[in-house]
């Protein structure tokens, strides 16, 4: 199946990529502080923002993971550092853990994809312990590089979280409220949906069709396409399932929902 042709990036999209989860975490300090200033109903928007900026933040970093934003490295890395900031999570630890995830699928070494062994609901509760565990596996994974990067990210968001505190900003203190809160369940969301039920089903992931399934989703559910070809960027993911579902069908049998 052809695909190397959907590996670069127009400049608009590039520019798109970079640029996705800004509105969003935008839209959500603008809702907090309405919320605190104006009307508490403005409170859900700001709820609904942050939960897309977290989305799409995922978006974002999965592709500087792959190095698929367009990017170079210097640039990538640092736009890992803004996320690891506004999203209170150390992505080039991450990074260490999803790439050995990449290479050791579902199997007893996949720390990563542990998530998905277990019900839904352990995935859920057990959330909190997952993040850390990412993050004490990624710094073990990671070579000397990764490590220098990953202990500026723990500085900064050390530094982030201390100045929040001190600040008399109800904003601010929300959305790291939220940030925390959206790290708790990413072992669900990122992990659990897209891979349970795979390994006895000798898959390697689940995906997802129609078009408003994955509006909502931003294309995150093309989830077995990304691990057959995961240098193919995000943006270009929907035309690489359209792609598949010629030559081999039956990998939309398992779908996210």
């Amino acid at each position: 199946m052809e695909w190397r042709d959907l590996l670069p990036l127009t400049r608009r999209e590039v520019v798109c990529e970079t640029l996705i989860a800004a509105p969003w975490l935008a839209g959500s300090l603008v809702g907090w502080h309405l919320a605190e200033t104006s009307h508490p109903g403005f409170a859900a928007a700001a709820l609904l923002s942050a939960f897309f900026f977290f989305l799409t933040g995922l978006r974002q970093v999965h592709n500087a993971y792959h190095h698929a934003l367009g990017l170079g490295r210097w640039l990538t890395d640092l736009t890992m550092v803004a996320l690891s900031v506004s999203m209170l999570s150390a992505m080039h630890a991450i990074q260490a853990t999803h790439l050995h995830h990449h290479r050791h699928c579902l199997d007893e070494a996949d720390v990563e994809g542990g998530a998905a062994q277990s019900t839904w609901w352990r995935a859920v509760l057990g959330g909190p312990a997952f993040a850390l565990r990412l993050h004490r596996t990624g710094w073990a994974l990671a070579g000397q590089r990764g490590r220098r990067w990953i202990v500026v990210e723990v500085v900064a968001i050390v530094a982030t979280v201390a100045a929040v505190t001190t600040i008399d900003s109800f904003p601010l203190r929300a959305h790291v409220l939220s940030m925390l809160a959206g790290q708790c369940f990413t072992a669900f969301f990122a992990v659990w949906t897209v891979h349970h039920g795979c390994a006895s089903a000798k898959r390697i992931a689940r995906t997802q069709r129609g078009w408003l399934k994955n509006v909502i989703s931003y294309d995150m559910f093309h989830h077995v396409e990304h691990h057959l070809f995961p240098a193919v960027p995000t943006c270009h993911l929907p035309e690489l399932s359209r792609r598949l579902d010629r030559v081999a069908p039956d990998y939309k049998d398992l779908t996210v929902f």
